[in-house]
């Protein structure tokens, strides 16, 4: 199974690093020196790490071969994609592919069913799972813990404790207002 773990950035100075937007919590085992990563486009791989490196909180790496800021610069939005055994699980607890979260029923901790995950986005805040409602209409819920509580692969399913208003039109509005103790002028 293929796995983007990066997106190559711009060129970083004249020797051939380029900066690299990092899809993956383990860098270090998916973006070593020595990691041999597919490409999309297809053409502009398959590219080995040579060398890579923290700077300035963003990570540099450099591709054998690649050894100007031309070559560099010729890579830049290319997607790195790591070859993973599909029974292979993250190391966290409660962390997950994209692939295991696809499909799944999304239902509330009361049974209602609220669609079937189809797709997820990958914000700087948070990731959002998108939501196809059995009407047909998208709903995006986060993927935080206090509104998705359960994913149980087994039963193929994810419950969550939306918030009101998050999957329905039923808001509650609250109000730190309070107009009783209020007098009159």
């Amino acid at each position: 199974m293929q796995l983007v773990v990066a997106r190559i950035g711009r060129a970083h100075g004249i020797k051939g690093e380029v900066t690299v937007e990092v899809r993956t919590d383990e860098p270090e085992l998916r973006l070593g020196p020595g990691a041999v990563l597919a490409t999309d486009p297809a053409g502009a791989g398959p590219l080995t790490i040579e060398t890579g490196r923290v700077h300035s909180g963003r990570l540099l790496l450099r591709f054998e071969g690649v050894s100007d800021r031309s070559g560099a610069e010729a890579l830049r939005n290319t997607l790195l994609i790591a070859e993973i055994d599909p029974e292979e699980l993250p190391e966290g607890e409660d962390e997950y592919y994209d692939h295991q979260l696809m499909d799944l029923d999304v239902v509330t901790a009361d049974g209602i069913e609220v669609g079937r995950i189809t797709e997820i986005s990958h914000l700087p805040s948070q990731d959002l799972f998108i939501v196809e409602r059995p009407d047909g209409s998208e709903v995006m819920i986060p993927f935080v813990e206090e509104i998705v509580t359960e994913i149980d692969l087994e039963e193929q399913k994810a419950v969550v404790n939306p918030p009101p208003g998050l999957i329905d039109d039923r808001a509650e509005i609250a109000s730190s207002r309070d107009d009783s103790g209020q007098e009159e002028s």
